[in-house]
């Protein structure tokens, strides 16, 4: 209940009428009921005049009541023998003052809860990619001073996925059952522990290394689950496309920021200082969201209940999962096509992303040091147009579209699109139109977080976390084989060729995406 003000005027004749006359020796305590709450004014005696008084503390004769930072003021007024009580506001015990006065709260309590959660889990993957392209900068000075040859160099990269694969199905099965809250916090502290140690591990040694390494990635492969499982409780569907985006938006900007300090941490303090400082931001992040965030509204005593209420209104089940339902869900053909679908997207991505430098030094004739440079290019252009397509969808259903012909829209963009740009990068001749060709590429292939990585909460919003964990084990397998598949093709053919593999799967994903697909909820 809000709350609320009280008009009462009584009529100038409401004294002299012997209707109303009151015992001259007696209190009368009146009770005015107004819908839920509960009022209570007080009638002194009459005095001399024949005037009621309302009690009051004050000298002047003024009646105030306070209620958050909000006073009301009445005063009597005996010449015109009328009690008048104007604008003033009553609260009833448990209820908040809310949004309706205005002055109430200052405005970082009046912002919404839910976007304070999409903000912390936005700021969560930031640090996520920050902790994890650090290594491709400092795997250089690194490599340098132990001798590592490029196989070991090779090795030590790809050991950050051991540990990924192996919690994404986990991670997403753990948030469903006790909550994103935990899960997510666990990932944060576990993978900020990691990049920390990795240091002193790789000084202790070569396999050393590799479990430090792996456990990072064990960290950071539940995180994307726990998110989803978060985000599916928190988010309505009217909103939920660009807050996936924003959240999405936060690696782009993680792996921006990772590759524009480490160079400078390093030359400045050494390489080892670059795992220092990024894992030692985890710490800050945990304790701001241990005090602030929740697994679901209805664990939030401090949210406000218009929120809730708005939160709620087309929420899940409020029972917490017990088991999966592995076969119900494996047997439902959009599920299938989400796993396709993140092999297919995840292919291009990776190989775009992992071979980009060598693209741009072995084709372009870029040095390495301008190869570097470019390759922030793509992630300003993905984290831009993931909130420009977050935006368009949530318009396209506040408007009255279906949430399937939005999801199959926007994903037809996140593949086609890169397929278009693929294939134009044979038929340029500068460097230039091929930089931007690739940027392109990448700016419509953000698209996809409002296609196919919003639709785990879609179809099966319990069972968002393992959805996702599901299809990105898919999606990691795809950046793992794409990224061999993609030296063994250069090795015996070239550039061309390995953008048309990814070109037919694009193509194929967008068959799968627009024949099998729903954004209708199909499993409760």
């Amino acid at each position: 209940m809000n709350a609320r003000a009280l008009l009462i005027s009584l009529p100038t004749d409401f004294h002299s009428s012997p209707k109303h006359n009151f015992p001259p020796d007696i209190s009368v305590s009146r009770k005015i009921s107004c819908s839920e709450s509960l009022f209570r004014l007080r009638f002194l005696p009459a005095d001399r005049a024949g005037n009621r008084r309302v009690s009051s503390p004050f000298s002047d004769g003024s009646v105030r009541r306070r209620v958050g930072r909000v006073w009301a003021e009445v005063k009597s007024d005996s010449a015109s023998k009328a009690v008048k009580l104007e604008d003033v506001v009553f609260k009833r015990e448990g209820d908040d003052v809310d949004g309706e006065l205005e002055s109430a709260f200052p405005w970082w309590k009046e912002f919404p809860k839910r976007w304070v959660i999409v903000v912390l889990c936005f700021s969560a993957f930031l640090l996520c990619n920050m902790d994890r392209v650090n290594m491709s900068i400092a795997i250089l000075p690194m490599s340098q001073e132990f001798k590592w040859n490029p196989a070991t160099v090779g090795l030590i990269q790809s050991s950050f996925f051991w540990g990924y694969l192996l919690t994404q199905i986990a991670g997403g099965i753990w948030a469903d059952k006790v909550g994103g809250k935990k899960v997510l916090a666990f990932g944060v502290v576990w993978w900020s522990v990691a990049t920390a140690l990795t240091p002193v591990a790789a000084k202790v040694g070569l396999p050393f290394l590799l479990v430090v390494r792996a456990l990072m990635g064990i960290g950071e492969g539940v995180a994307m689950p726990a998110m989803n499982n978060l985000l599916s409780k928190w988010v309505p569907v009217a909103e939920r496309s660009r807050s996936l985006a924003l959240v999405y938006s936060g690696m782009y900007l993680g792996s921006v920021t990772g590759l524009a300090f480490s160079p400078f941490l390093i030359h400045d303090f050494g390489w080892p200082s670059v795992f220092y400082s990024f894992g030692s931001l985890g710490t800050v992040w945990v304790a701001v969201w241990l005090s602030k965030a929740y697994s679901s509204p209805l664990e939030d005593p401090e949210l406000r209940p218009e929120e809730k209420k708005l939160i709620l209104k087309n929420s899940v089940s409020k029972e917490p999962v017990k088991s999966i339902p592995w076969r119900l869900i494996l047997s439902k053909s959009p599920v299938w096509a989400l796993i396709v679908c993140h092999f297919c997207h995840n292919w291009g991505t990776f190989i775009l992303l992992t071979w980009m430098p060598t693209y741009y030094n072995q084709v372009l004739k870029f040095n390495l040091t301008d190869s570097g440079l470019l390759c922030v290019l793509p992630w300003l252009t993905m984290a831009f147009s993931a909130n420009l397509g977050g935006w368009i969808a949530d318009t396209l259903v506040s408007k009255g579209l279906s949430v399937t012909i939005v999801r199959k829209i926007m994903q037809s963009i996140g593949f086609l699109g890169p397929a278009f740009f693929l294939t134009q990068l044979s038929h340029v001749n500068s460097p230039g139109m091929a930089v931007l060709c690739m940027a392109c590429s990448q700016g419509t292939d953000a698209f996809s977080q409002s296609g196919l990585y919003s639709n785990h909460q879609d179809i099966a919003p319990r069972y968002s976390g393992v959805l996702l964990g599901l299809s990105n084990t898919a999606g990691v397998l795809a950046g793992v084989f794409g990224t061999a598949a993609t030296g063994y093709i250069l090795q015996h053919g070239s550039w061309d060729d390995v953008f048309k593999v990814s070109v037919g799967l694009y193509l194929f994903g967008t068959v799968v995406w627009n024949l099998f697909s729903t954004g209708e909820k199909i499993i409760d």
